[in-house]
């Protein structure tokens, strides 16, 4: 949470504005000392623009919410235009990681 709050700008103070809490909260919260309830995470999560998973430590990758709202609509489509979806995303991946491969 530190880093995702620091990476936003905003001071301890700021995040405890916005939940109607004292800065000494916010610090507790970044310790681990405390843990948020699960209303309090999902505003933290909304206002750093970090997933739920990222913001608990249950995962090290933040999901940019572009990204995240991609993969939602991809998810809806039907089953033929996700496969196509993601056969391209993979040849832009594989193109990608062979891009790195041959510049190191």
């Amino acid at each position: 949470m530190l880093e995702a709050r620091k990476n936003k700008g905003l001071s301890q103070e700021d995040v405890a504005k916005y939940l109607s809490t004292k800065g000494p909260a916010i610090g507790r919260y970044e310790r681990g000392e405390m843990k948020p309830s699960i209303e309090v995470a999902g505003k933290l999560a909304t206002l750093l623009d970090v997933s739920l998973d990222f913001l608990v430590g249950q995962t090290d990758v933040n999901v940019d919410s572009e990204i995240l709202k991609r993969v939602i609509e991809i998810q809806s489509l039907p089953e033929e235009d996700k496969s196509t979806a993601f056969k391209l995303l993979d040849a832009f991946l594989r193109d990608f990681k062979t891009r790195q491969a041959y510049a190191s």
